[in-house]
């Protein structure tokens, strides 16, 4: 499902600032309803990008990856921000349990972190984004690929 025919573009980041830009940058963009799939590696700046979208949404309050409690909501926005971390999730039933519909097709936009353990109830208009990283580029180097923008 990763990708879905929709245009693809590359951000190349080489600070922690940057990655937070661009999460700013969507973030402002972002409309009711979507659903963002965040791939990359541990520590490769996906809650950064996150902590940036929030700020595009007008959010103020701290953001940190909800890692043990899988969702995370913040209200205070434009539009409700639903951040969920599925790295600890089992099944499937678990995000039932949790109310993932409510978060996916409601008034508020959703980030999910780790797509792929969950890909099976993913809408098939997410927007993905894959952040990877370089060493050999620089440490804070970053490759970020946004797909299905419109």
């Amino acid at each position: 499902m990763e990708g879905n025919g929709k245009k693809a573009r590359t951000v190349i980041t080489k600070a922690p600032q940057e990655t937070f830009a661009l999460g700013v940058e969507l973030g402002k963009k972002a409309k009711p309803g979507q659903v963002y799939c965040l791939n990359g590696d541990l520590g490769v700046g996906k809650t950064v990008l996150t902590q940036g979208f929030a700020q595009g949404l007008g959010i103020r309050e701290p953001v940190n990856s909800p890692t043990f409690t899988i969702l995370q909501s913040y209200e205070e926005g434009r539009l409700p921000l639903h951040h969920f971390d599925v790295y600890r999730v089992g099944d499937v039933e678990e995000m039932e349990e949790i109310g993932y519909e409510d978060c996916f097709y409601g008034a508020g936009v959703s980030l999910v972190e780790w797509p792929g353990l969950v890909e099976e109830i993913l809408p098939e208009d997410a927007l993905w984004i894959t952040i990877e990283k370089n060493l050999e580029m620089g440490f804070d180097y970053r490759k970020i690929t946004v797909e299905g923008e419109d």
